[in-house]
């Protein structure tokens, strides 16, 4: 007796080394994040982002105890993240591979990226993007301090209306299309919708 045909088979697996294990699940949006505090501003590339609750809306980011923008996020107490698409690649790649710490210039600058003011915290929002949340720091210390996880809740949100309107994506150009770091500066790109 033959199985039907378009039944699926057992499915071929293979090992992967535990230390990657983190990119077979990170492939969300990567996200600019940006903080201000004292005069001074940076950003930086963060993949490990994720949404934590609707109402109110909260996020995580992880904010790695070197960098420059996480001093300025636990002095201020805000951040913002910005989604970047496929357009600011290779500003993304900059501001990911290098630390505000170690610039004599604004790292805006050095990264080809533009600033423009938020509406309700101090962080700037970088311009070119297709979304940014505004986000407040939530007061979880042992957590940013045990394993760089900051949680936050979002106070405002934006959208470029020529991609997100109607509370949904529509994505018709390649170069609007969200960035999915999946490591060693490799990226994805959202692909076409799919309706369930």
């Amino acid at each position: 007796m033959t199985s039907a045909p378009d039944q699926p088979s057992h499915a071929v697996r293979v090992p992967v080394e535990l230390s990657k294990a983190y990119r077979l699940l990170n492939h969300g949006p990567t996200v600019l994040v940006s903080a201000a505090h004292g005069g001074r501003r940076n950003v930086m590339a963060a993949a490990w982002n994720m949404p934590l609750d609707f109402n109110p809306p909260k996020v995580a980011v992880v904010i790695d105890k070197q960098a420059y923008t996480r001093a300025l996020i636990e002095a201020s107490g805000e951040f913002v993240l910005s989604v970047p698409p496929v357009a600011l690649v290779h500003q993304v790649m900059a501001a990911g591979s290098q630390s505000g710490k170690d610039l004599a210039q604004d790292k805006f600058e050095v990264c080809g990226l533009q600033a423009a003011p938020a509406s309700t915290v101090g962080a700037p929002l970088v311009e070119g993007c297709v979304a940014w949340l505004e986000c407040k720091v939530l007061p979880e210390p042992e957590m940013a301090q045990r394993h760089d996880l900051f949680l936050a809740e979002v106070v405002a949100a934006w959208a470029d209306p020529s991609v997100f309107r109607d509370g949904r994506w529509h994505l018709d150009h390649d170069a609007q299309r969200s960035l999915h770091h999946v490591a060693g500066g490799a990226f994805f790109t959202t692909g076409a919708m799919v309706q369930g």
